[in-house]
């Protein structure tokens, strides 16, 4: 595997720790700004949206830029967000530092899955893939753990200056590491005009690949909702002082790195039935831990599992996508990036909503459970319509 996609990682995992640390300082968030913990949350929600939108719009933007002329400019807007967001005393400042971090993010990700793949033989390319989302996962193990740790002790804000922190080795390592005049476009003719764009929205909107993205933002959803609040969760349902939050979080992480390590290695081979078995066990296991959240024991065995499952998944169906959109090289990163965030701005918002119906802190976890039922729901109708479409074909 070329170091440079480990560079790549080692960016993400940056990235995603500030993605995922709310999770752990929600609480401490709402206290300090005087807001409420669903305004909170909204914060991922922000910064979900922020990938969405800036998936696209940022791949499209710097298509014809070198790889790392734009990596490099994503992550420095990406650093001084964070600065900005440290520093000031406003919700509503840090609500838009938050969006306007996630269009770096999203930008940033949407280069560089599609360079991690382009540097490896086919054979690899769920490995890459891999190593790219382990930035993310380690991110949970380590950097999201150690943002709750630093909350707990020199307040929330500290965590922001600790993920600004942390992305200047990754800068400069991407400085040195990625060749400078690859460009973002390199595999076709360079665009002149507005047809190369077309033909890659054509394939992504397509009937093959709408499902598949379907999915996707439901899996994340699922993900983000209970994760979002399960700072809470584990201290008001639990009952677990707020020195475990950071220990579960750790144990959500360890699981997220080991399945994205699992399918990393079978999902080149056996995306279909990863996807396929992990979305019933997610489904099942986020019921699990609704009705298990009063008790410490089997919360803390579910979390890790939880958290494997997930990433899994994630990592399945985003090698899925990367293999069905071969015709979209541009942009298939992007729609990854953006069918991702869009769950991950649904699910805190929908957790939100439960939260403030009076439904209890479990009913995140519930509206998760509910997520990947409507995900199994999509995925029954999708194998349904290729089977009849086999036999209108073989009939």
């Amino acid at each position: 595997m070329p170091f440079a996609v480990h560079v790549l990682g080692l960016a993400v995992f940056a990235q995603g720790t500030s993605e995922f640390m709310l999770s752990g300082l929600v609480s401490s968030i709402a206290a300090d700004l005087g807001v409420s913990l669903a305004a909170a949350g909204l914060l991922t929600s922000a910064f979900a949206v922020g990938m969405v939108l800036g998936a696209p719009l940022m791949a499209l933007a710097g298509r014809t830029w070198p790889r790392r002329r734009a990596l490099l400019f994503f992550l420095a807007v990406f650093v001084a967000v964070h600065i900005a967001g440290a520093l000031t005393p406003s919700y509503g400042v840090l609500l838009a530092t938050r969006f306007v971090g996630a269009l770096a993010n999203a930008g940033f990700w949407a280069v560089a899955l599609t360079a991690a793949v382009s540097m490896v033989p086919d054979r690899l390319k769920g490995r890459a893939t891999a190593v790219v989302v382990g930035g993310v996962t380690l991110a949970c193990v380590v950097g999201v753990p150690a943002g709750a740790v630093l909350g707990e002790r020199w307040g929330w804000r500290a965590a922001f200056w600790a993920v600004a922190l942390v992305s200047l080795p990754a800068f400069a390592a991407i400085l040195r590491s990625l060749p400078g005049g690859v460009r973002g476009d390199a595999e076709a003719a360079p665009v002149r005009n507005g047809l190369r764009v077309r033909d890659e929205l054509r394939v992504l909107t397509g009937p093959r690949l709408r499902p598949t993205l379907l999915t996707m933002a439901l899996v994340q959803g699922a993900t983000f909702c209970a994760f979002s609040y399960l700072e809470p969760l584990l201290t008001r349902t639990t009952g677990l002082g707020a020195a475990w939050v950071p220990a579960a979080l750790a144990l959500f992480g360890a699981g997220a790195f080991l399945g994205v390590t699992v399918a990393g290695r079978y999902a080149d081979r056996r995306a279909t039935a990863l996807v396929a078995y992990g979305m019933v066990a997610l489904a099942l296991g986020w019921s699990a831990l609704a009705l298990t959240a009063g008790r410490p024991v089997a919360a803390l065995v579910l979390i890790p599992l939880l958290g494997l499952l997930a990433f899994g998944m994630g990592t399945a169906l985003i090698t899925r996508l990367l293999g069905q959109a071969a015709g979209a090289p541009t942009l298939a990163g992007a729609s990854a990036t953006a069918a991702f965030n869009l769950g991950a701005a649904v699910g805190p918002w929908a957790g939100g909503l439960a939260l403030d119906a009076g439904l209890g802190h479990r009913a995140p976890v519930w509206v998760s459970a509910a997520l990947m039922g409507l995900a199994l729901v999509v995925a029954g109708a999708r194998r349904a319509a290729v089977a009849l479409s086999g036999v209108r074909v073989t009939g």
